[in-house]
């Protein structure tokens, strides 16, 4: 994805989880984001530090729903 800022759902997509979720993370558990222009941006080598650094946390109970319906 290269060095170029991305999107609530850019973001979402590189996840794997809702575009809400995006949001509840932000606010609960300090995503990395970056407001720009009244939208929010992520780097998706800050948002992989973040998750690695264990900052993600346990996943909401919809996105585990989501995990298990792609499995099948």
């Amino acid at each position: 994805m290269g060095d170029r800022w991305l999107s609530v759902d850019e973001i979402a997509n590189y996840l794997g989880i809702k575009r809400d979720t995006v949001c509840k993370r932000i606010a609960e558990k300090h995503m990395s984001a970056h407001w720009m222009s009244r939208l929010w941006k992520f780097n998706n080598k800050e948002v992989g530090e973040w998750v690695k650094s264990g900052g993600a946390g346990e996943k909401d109970d919809e996105d585990q729903r989501t995990t298990r319906d792609r499995s099948r």
